[in-house]
């Protein structure tokens, strides 16, 4: 895949791209907001950092820790080592227990293992309940956000779909509306399920349990009518104590959405009575992160979102033209992780501004690891031609002092003369979407060492 022209397909649309833009700065102005309002919101986030360090640099030992305790609450344990043992346990449960219809919430691990297509395959109706996953998933589309997976969606959008789907009103757009035909849908859904499926925010080694957030309880629904509950988690969601979770609680709405704190946090210690806790634990790519000295705090992640409703390029581009499940900045680290040939092209899609770093919640280097990214990619041989060219004729100028201002002496004086044409051309894929800035007469070298024989004649 690359990003370039599936961005360029989202940009076309300019009053969709503007709108969507401007949905996912509002979001960001929320969280700025919401994290003002807690006057120990850096010591949390440092907290936070060291949790997830800690956790990470002893993560064989936690997760041991887990499955005993799991286990002994009574849960059972499946360990995947990547997405296709994942889906294979997970269809075993449901076919062993002759389940047909499954009920899902809040896991984009699912989404990572590309589940749905899977037991769809297999003849068994996947149904995801929360709102906006539902909304994508009758359009035929994935999430194009970890936490507002419609986001792309406008409310016309959404009353079209449920209008195919539902048999809700045509061009109805009204929210209170649609939210409610959404909800019986749903219910119906929910009664007929024979086994949910929820994903896991944080799992807690020294209790066994976990906990999942939702701002819709469709998770609490999703597991407690069916008698068999699957989570699955990736290997990384683990936290050491169960007085740690405070700490990501008060952290995790507040930069995803600016909410105090998600609507619910469902916690599970074990099986219902009468009914089975399956907890599928999936690696698919994290230990090859956690042997990384370079990516391996990617892995402190906790899938909040705020990078992406502050990237530039994801807030103007959508969420898919990422072609992975999850995006934006942290996704451009996780996905050349697994597949660098793939998602060669997503480091790229970053303009190093580090607003993603800023408001991290757990302090991950995000653009450090991207420009490192940048590096890797390039070590590999995985540069565009354009680019590699581009970067050769550069370096070999800055190399040249001389030629170095030779170049910007005849870039100031020819430049302004050309054709437009030979300047905004298929070569100068910067200025598809930009205007160069007047040149000015002198360069800063030159303005610097002017200055600088000034400062010498008034001291002499």
């Amino acid at each position: 895949m690359n990003h370039a022209p599936l961005a360029a397909a989202f940009v076309a649309d300019a009053p969709r791209a503007k709108w969507h833009d401007e949905t996912l700065w509002f979001v960001r102005a929320k969280r700025d907001k919401a994290a003002q309002s807690v006057p120990e919101w850096e010591e949390l986030r440092e907290c936070a950092a060291q949790i997830k360090a800690h956790t990470v640099s002893r993560l064989a030992d936690y997760l041991e820790q887990f499955e005993r305790e799991a286990t002994r609450r009574g849960a059972v344990v499946h360990w995947a080592r990547n997405a296709a043992e994942h889906n294979e346990i997970v269809l075993k449960l449901l076919s062993d227990r002759g389940v047909k219809r499954l009920v899902k919430s809040k896991s984009m691990l699912t989404e990572e293992c590309h589940l749905n297509p899977f037991l769809e395959r297999h003849g068994i109706e996947v149904v995801d309940t929360d709102l906006g996953e539902r909304i994508v998933q009758l359009a035929g589309e994935s999430p194009s956000h970890i936490v507002l997976p419609a986001i792309h969606k406008k409310k016309e959008d959404v009353g079209q779909i449920f209008h195919e789907h539902l048999g809700t009103t045509a061009g109805a757009t009204d929210p209170n509306y649609l939210t409610e035909a959404a909800r019986q849908h749903l219910r119906e859904k929910f009664v007929q399920a024979e086994a949910g499926l929820t994903g896991v925010n944080f799992a807690i080694a020294e209790t066994g349990g976990f906990v999942v957030c939702t701002n819709e309880g469709n998770a609490d629904l999703g597991v407690s009518l069916p008698t068999l509950h699957i989570a699955s988690m990736g290997i990384e969601k683990l936290v050491p104590r169960a007085q740690d979770l405070g700490v990501f609680l008060r952290l995790l709405a507040r930069s995803a959405t600016g909410q105090p704190i998600t609507t619910y946090s469902s916690h599970f210690h074990g099986p219902r009575p009468g009914g089975e806790l399956h907890i599928v634990l999936v690696d698919n790519g994290r230990s090859d992160i956690l042997a990384s000295d370079e990516f391996r705090r990617s892995l402190n992640c906790i899938r909040c979102g705020a990078c992406m409703n502050t990237c530039p390029v994801y807030r103007r581009s959508g969420g898919h033209s990422y072609q992975t499940s999850v995006p934006g900045p942290i996704g451009s680290i996780l996905a050349p992780s697994r597949n660098p040939k793939m998602f060669y092209s997503l480091p790229q899609a970053c303009s190093l501004c580090g607003s993603c770093s800023d408001v991290c919640p757990v302090k991950i280097d995000l653009h450090h690891q991207l420009l490192t990214w940048r590096r890797e990619l390039a070590h590999q041989g995985l540069l565009s031609r354009s680019k590699r060219l581009g970067m050769q004729a550069m370096s070999f100028v800055f190399r040249r002092p001389a030629l170095y201002r030779l170049a910007g002496r005849v870039a100031r004086w020819l430049t302004p003369l050309l054709p437009r044409f030979m300047i905004y051309n298929g070569l100068n894929a910067w200025g598809k979407q930009r205007e160069l800035p007047d040149f000015p007469a002198k360069s800063f070298g030159e303005q610097y060492a002017e200055r600088r024989r000034h400062e010498s004649q008034r001291n002499s």
